[in-house]
């Protein structure tokens, strides 16, 4: 199955290197995305970053697979909003969807035009506890400033069968107990009618630096 798996903030394509192998010897074609925004432009769009996901979606003869971390769990969601035809499935890595006409990530304020990764210190504890300084390292090889019209991208959706989209919540520094007590209290209304399963992995924020065998294997199996 065609898999399209979508870095978070800060991160590019490269950060699902070490997740791909499995992916492929599961059978499975697995595509990262570098998105717009992710080569030193700070002038690329939520629309642009989503149009990017759509263009790899449209090249796949058959329904795919999309795969989103952290804030680009919304990213997959609205990809699934406008292909509703070609998105199979959903997995949401260590994030949640905003809800319509909610900034896209709305929790770090743009300097000069842009979201500067903020640093170790903000992510200290379960996010990021189960990354060596290696892991580090490769996260800052595959960094980037996030430009401010994504991050302050006004989210839309135009097509309600988005939530006939199986939904697999992938709960890396939270529980799945966490994630449906959060669903429970009205804090992700966008999945409260999506068919959901969960699936836990021993790991912090970032399982495809930390645990990426791991997560290939679930990823595979979701597939």
């Amino acid at each position: 199955m065609r898999i399209i798996l979508i870095p978070g903030l800060w991160l590019d394509g490269s950060a699902w290197d070490a997740v791909l192998p499995g992916l492929r010897d599961a059978g499975h074609d697995p595509v990262a995305v570098t998105l717009p925004g992710q080569d030193g432009s700070t002038t690329a769009t939520l629309d642009d970053q989503l149009d990017a996901v759509l263009a790899e979606i449209d090249a796949s003869p058959e329904p795919v697979f999309v795969v989103g971390h952290s804030a680009a769990s919304g990213l997959a969601w609205l990809a699934a909003d406008r292909r509703r035809e070609k998105v199979a499935k959903v997995a949401m890595i260590g994030g949640m969807p905003q809800p319509d006409g909610s900034a896209y990530m709305p929790f770090f304020e743009p300097v000069d035009g842009v979201v500067t990764f903020p640093g170790w210190e903000a992510f200290a504890g379960p996010d990021s506890d189960d990354l060596t300084a290696e892991h580090k390292q490769a996260f800052a090889a595959a960094s980037h400033d996030v430009p401010q019209g994504v991050v302050t991208g006004t989210v839309r959706y135009t097509d309600p069968r988005r939530h006939d989209v199986p939904v697999v919540m992938v709960c890396p520094e939270y529980s799945p107990d966490d994630a449906k007590a959060w669903l429970a209290a009205g804090e992700i209304p966008e999945l409260e009618a999506a068919e959901l399963t969960y699936a836990d992995i021993d790991s912090g924020h970032w399982p495809m630096f930390s645990r990426p065998v791991e997560l290939a294997e679930l990823l595979a199996d979701s597939a």
